[in-house]
């Protein structure tokens, strides 16, 4: 059994001790989108499947065409991710070949990022449209009634749809939504920082406060599939009330206010266990809040067995090497690499691209006036809602209320000090704010916008094709 001074001091050398660098002004970006097969869509509703012949054709073409050497490929021989080593950009499929996810290496300019997101997205797109396919920016995949609901099939992202899929299991214990599979057709815009050991505590702190705001100016994933709870950024409910919901310390914002680097930890030691991998097999069992896991002198899972197709049980004895499976999925989150990832924003649309990048980094910038911001605020934050409530009200469809003018006064000079903080970095970045001072001043997110273009009868193809930036 490990103690549980081992267990703290091995938590602190994996997430507090990257810290200890020197923090950098760069940025590392991962952009998730929805593949959408165009063939026969109807009024408001595809009506194909995303055709993976297509998908693994394009994964072969791109990889030659710029060059991606590092090669993973899943139990069929396909390709699931690629990596240029020069850059360390990345292609890959997000849990399923419904996805398709870019990533980029940290970089000190957003510019940079926007000229090879643009030679990739180009590339991409054209090859998509000659298969009557396309990428669009949402957040919920509007194709997610007719696409395969099957991972790809690998060790890692078969294991996490069992995993998801066993919530049957345990009663009534939180209430679970009935689409495990939420993570084959949800899309996230995150971005990565550098995070520094001084300046952690209140990175956390202050952009957690932040998240009732960025929910009302980057809402973008409409799910309709269950008429009593319609979100305008659905990925919250869908992950918060999945398995991974069980322990609520995997999820969603912190629920109180952090006050230090050991406080960071003991938080840490609270979430929850649900995988690793052993032998080549991954395993997976019923989530342990990790303070309790290294407890256990044996913890018994299941993993599958491919060539019997079958899933098996297996035992084990836990191992501080199993830290490196933990799996948060924080809003925002300190990670091993010593950065803080914000992962509460859906995709955007393809014309506002890198408008998450931008607004972080140039809040991260300005970091200290925007926690005296926030902190000062009375017409919002201090209305005896805590930032969770305020970030649920804010995203419904029918969130009209008391708090829309402050919420939107204040989201204001929020942009503004972003503005500012760019302008510090001394890129000419300011210029990928537009569209959220467009945004605020029109009190609308690509949400909202969707939802207008239905009620006016707009055609489904029109809106995926206008949000593929077309």
């Amino acid at each position: 059994m490990i103690q549980d001074e081992m267990l703290r001091e091995a938590i602190y050398n994996k997430y507090i001790r990257p810290t200890e660098r020197k923090a950098k002004p760069v940025v590392g970006v991962e952009l998730e989108y929805p593949i959408v097969n165009l063939r026969n869509i109807g009024l408001s509703e595809v009506t194909e499947p995303v055709d993976f012949d297509v998908v693994h054709h394009l994964a072969e073409e791109f990889v030659v065409r710029f060059g991606f050497s590092k090669v993973s490929r899943d139990d069929d021989g396909e390709i699931y991710l690629a990596e240029d080593e020069r850059t360390g950009d990345t292609i890959s499929f997000d849990c399923s070949f419904n996805t398709l996810e870019l990533s980029f290496g940290v970089e000190g300019n957003i510019h940079v990022i926007r000229e090879r997101f643009d030679r990739y997205y180009s590339y991409i797109e054209d090859f998509l449209l000659a298969e009557k396919h396309t990428l669009t920016g949402m957040g919920i995949n509007p194709g997610y009634r007719v696409n395969r609901k099957e991972p790809i099939h690998n060790g890692r992202y078969r294991m996490l749809l069992h995993h998801l899929e066993s919530y049957t299991e345990y009663g009534n214990r939180i209430h679970f939504h009935h689409w495990p599979h939420f993570g084959l057709f949800s899309c996230a815009s995150q971005v990565q920082v550098d995070a520094g050991k001084e300046h952690v505590v209140e990175m956390l702190n202050t952009f957690n406060r932040l998240e009732p705001l960025k929910a009302l100016l980057f809402a973008n994933s409409v799910f309709d599939a269950d008429p009593d709870h319609r979100f305008l950024a659905s990925r919250d409910y869908l992950w918060k009330h999945s398995l991974h919901g069980l322990n609520p310390h995997n999820v969603d914002e912190y629920d109180k206010k952090l006050h230090s680097v050991d406080e960071i930890v003991r938080y840490i030691s609270s979430e929850s266990l649900y995988c690793l991998e052993r032998e080549g097999k991954y395993i997976n069992f019923p989530p342990i809040p990790i303070e309790d896991y290294f407890k256990e002198k044996v913890v018994r899972g299941e993993y599958f067995d491919p060539e019997e197709g079958r899933y098996r049980y297996a035992s084990f004895e836990p191992g501080l090497s199993d830290l490196a499976f933990l799996r948060s999925f924080k809003f925002n989150d300190l990670t091993f690499r010593g950065t803080v990832e914000f992962r509460s924003v859906c995709e955007q649309p393809v014309q506002d691209v890198l408008t998450v990048a931008a607004f972080h980094a140039g809040l991260i910038a300005k970091l200290p006036e925007l926690t005296r911001l926030l902190a000062s605020d009375v017409d919002l934050y201090q209305q005896g809602y805590s930032v969770g409530e305020l970030r649920e009200i804010l995203v419904r469809q029918d969130h009209t209320s008391r708090f829309d003018d402050a919420a939107y006064a204040l989201l204001e000079r929020v942009l503004r000090l972003a503005e500012d903080g760019l302008a510090q970095r001394g890129h000419a970045e300011e210029q990928f704010l537009a569209p959220l001072f467009e945004r605020v001043e029109r009190r609308t997110n690509p949400a909202l916008h969707l939802l207008e273009r239905q009620k006016a009868g707009r055609a489904l193809r029109e809106t995926i094709l206008e949000y593929a930036g077309h």
